[in-house]
């Protein structure tokens, strides 16, 4: 079964509390939790989390490498094939659509990378993505339409493929991230709440990080080559790099967390919408062990 549901609403608890239940096992889906380096950042399960309940694609990845969702996809799937064969009940969880639908399979990832076209557009990218982002719109209007023209690595991926295969990318993605058959058999659980209760458990999650040291784990790996592109993308890595740099203060840098994590919850709640096939289950005001115990009772 697959648990997704937007940044700070309590996802991890939960499933923890699901996999308790169940006897199942936890395949994480998220992006930035893969990484090993910054568990306060990317919100890792907790260790006594960990202790409960197995967590597979936790930590797995060292923070410097470049570990795309392809490479994602194999891991999860070698940890789901490991957890259906011991008879357990695999809980796929987290709040990228992409990464947990590459975990289901089927999923396309386009054409292998062009390491020497990829350098020129990275160079290129390096003064800004202006420029790339028009001719990433000028060769598939739809595509620039939906990837992020403000994040380097999305608007250089694009591009890459659109002039790899020489068609635009959004051709080949008519049917949608959802569409198409899926590697395993599942049922999808969204959870949702209302916005306002979503940020302000995310503004409390930013200050518990801040609280517990998410300043000095940022510069345990700041400025010296140890973190990846991918994970450098990640809130609160630029926000804290630039306050370890003297170009923002604290609250400045805590202010520029708040609005990235808003923005994204948003984008979030956009594409959950489209789930049309996902049982909507409401998560607001809730415990995670009640939460849980009403998708338990969906399964039977």
């Amino acid at each position: 079964m697959g648990l997704i549901g937007p940044t700070a609403l309590g996802k991890t608890e939960i499933a923890v509390c699901l996999a308790e239940r169940l006897g199942g096992e936890i395949v994480s889906a998220d992006s930035m939790q893969v990484y090993a380096g910054l568990p306060l950042l990317t919100n890792q399960p907790s260790a006594a989390q960990l202790a409960r309940v197995p967590h597979h694609c936790v930590a797995a990845v060292s923070p410097a490498s470049e570990f795309s969702v392809a490479e994602y996809a194999r891991l999860a799937h070698a940890a789901m094939d490991d957890v259906s064969r011991r008879r357990c009940r695999v809980i796929l969880e987290g709040g990228s659509g992409l990464y947990l639908r590459a975990a289901l399979g089927g999923l396309s990832f386009g054409t292998p990378p062009d390491t020497e076209l990829r350098r020129k557009l990275e160079a290129e990218a390096a003064g800004g993505t202006r420029g790339l982002a028009a001719h990433l719109e000028s060769l598939d209007r739809e595509t620039a339409r939906r990837v992020d023209l403000a994040n380097p690595r999305r608007v250089v991926r694009a591009l890459e493929i659109v002039l790899t295969q020489g068609t635009p990318l959004s051709a080949a993605q008519r049917d949608g991230l959802w569409g198409g058959e899926t590697r395993y058999p599942h049922v999808l659980f969204a959870l949702e709440a209302e916005r306002e209760e979503l940020r302000r458990r995310s503004d409390e999650r930013i200050e518990l990080m801040l609280a517990r040291g998410l300043v000095e784990e940022v510069r345990g790996l700041w400025g010296e080559g140890g973190l990846s592109r991918t994970l450098a993308q990640a809130i609160g890595v630029r926000e804290i790099g630039a306050h370890l740099d003297g170009t923002l203060n604290l609250e400045e840098a805590t202010a520029a967390m708040r609005m990235r994590t808003r923005r994204y919850v948003n984008r979030q709640l956009t594409w959950m919408r489209k789930l049309t096939d996902a049982v909507r289950i409401p998560a607001g005001g809730r415990s995670p062990a009640d939460v849980a115990a009403d998708i338990a009772r969906r399964l039977i």
